[in-house]
């Protein structure tokens, strides 16, 4: 009897598990759409305040920033706080920004809205890994964390094709009113789902910024910092300047069109999963760089003028940025010894100041030399990821 009681009480253990990850998968959705909203619609927004591509791309670039910045905050408070009230709160705050940003009267204000909600963003994302490795462990671990970044991968797609087609269908403003209702609902599910035995803090704050910048002292950890920045950078260069790209001659594709271009993210969902449970039998070097190569094939790929050749490399730059993405994080967190939320935090830091960067600088690429400058610009970045986890993470 002890033993059959027993089994189901492992049994309510992990369908209580699985209906926190599932409202935790899906905050994180709504959040990525959050950020990537305006990506498709750069054109649009170039038109209505009359900025140019490198001004408009700063409606990501402002947003990637203040995540990174944010970053360094939220991991240390999540070892404090606990990580439900952190993530829980940052979601629910999170629609404020989103959906003001309907309302901004002009750029300059879009540009402040969009800050805050970078702000916020990471209250989820920069804690969400440090919660799984809490409730994971081993193979458990990285299929749990690959899951998670099918879930970022469905976020990203479904702020540029969802936020796109409204957007095309109705008013760029009404984006950001139905993305605003979907992040506040999902910061009311992990209010439910999420257990609050999970959220309990126990490192004070000073004792938990010690513990992150004891990272830097270890060598692999560092390596993989550089990574995620030179994957974000990459990643976000292609996919944020790809409208003006598509929108050009010879393809001159209407905005609703180009926005149905990301579906190639689908890629990114089906990869990611398989990829973290690949990493139990697969060193997580290994897949970090086979990720980073894939990747860059596929941008060499995006340089023919024919569509359908285009849409097959964005299908591997996708698969292969997110073999190398999914698989990163999970690197840290198990190389990380102590102070795990401020190690997630500074790979996030890291990875989001190389997205902050591939939303400007390829743009510069693209006013002096069109795509083949934007191309260009992304794959030195790659090269530099390549040769940090060669001979910094190993």
């Amino acid at each position: 009897m002890a033993t059959r009681a027993q089994a189901d009480a492992e049994l309510q253990s992990a369908g209580r598990r699985r209906q926190a990850t599932a409202a935790l998968y899906f905050a994180t959705v709504a959040a990525y759409g959050d950020m990537y909203i305006t990506q498709p619609i750069l054109p649009l927004l170039g038109r209505e305040f009359v900025v140019a591509p490198a001004t408009a791309g700063l409606t990501v670039f402002v947003v990637v920033l203040a995540i990174a910045v944010a970053s360094l905050l939220y991991g240390p408070l999540s070892d404090t706080l606990g990580r439900k009230p952190v993530m829980v709160w940052s979601s629910g705050l999170l629609a404020v920004p989103t959906l003001l940003c309907a309302f901004a009267p002009n750029f300059a204000t879009l540009l402040l809205f969009r800050a805050l909600q970078g702000l916020l963003i990471p209250g989820l994302t920069a804690v969400a890994v440090a919660y799984l490795g809490d409730q994971f462990s081993g193979a458990h671990l990285g299929a749990a964390v690959g899951n998670y970044i099918g879930a970022s991968v469905a976020g990203g797609l479904s702020g540029r094709v969802v936020g796109g087609l409204i957007a095309d269908l109705i008013h760029w403003r009404a984006a950001f009113v139905a993305f605003s209702l979907w992040t506040l609902l999902g910061a009311l599910l992990m209010a439910r789902m999420l257990p609050a035995a999970a959220s309990t803090g126990s490192a004070p704050w000073n004792a938990a910024y010690r513990g992150m910048l004891l990272h830097f002292r270890n060598r692999r950890l560092v390596g993989a910092f550089v990574v995620g920045a030179a994957l974000f950078f990459a990643f976000i260069g292609v996919f944020t300047y790809l409208p003006y790209y598509l929108s050009a001659p010879p393809f001159s594709l209407p905005t609703g069109v180009v926005s149905t271009v990301y579906v190639v993210y689908l890629a990114g969902v089906l990869i990611s999963p398989l990829t973290g449970r690949l990493s139990a039998v697969v060193s997580r070097r290994a897949i970090m760089a086979g990720g980073m190569g894939i990747a860059g094939i596929g941008m060499l790929g995006t340089l023919t003028p024919w569509l359908p050749l285009i849409m097959v490399s964005l299908v591997i730059v996708c698969g292969g940025n997110f073999m190398a993405q999914s698989t990163t994080p999970a690197f840290v967190n198990a190389n990380a010894r102590t102070a795990k939320g401020g190690a997630s935090a500074l790979y996030l830091t890291s990875f989001y100041v190389g997205g902050a960067a591939g939303s400007i600088l390829p743009g510069y690429g693209w006013q002096l030399w069109g795509w083949i400058g934007v191309v260009a610009t992304c794959l030195m970045v790659v090269l530099i990821g390549l040769i940090a986890n060669w001979t910094l993470c190993r």
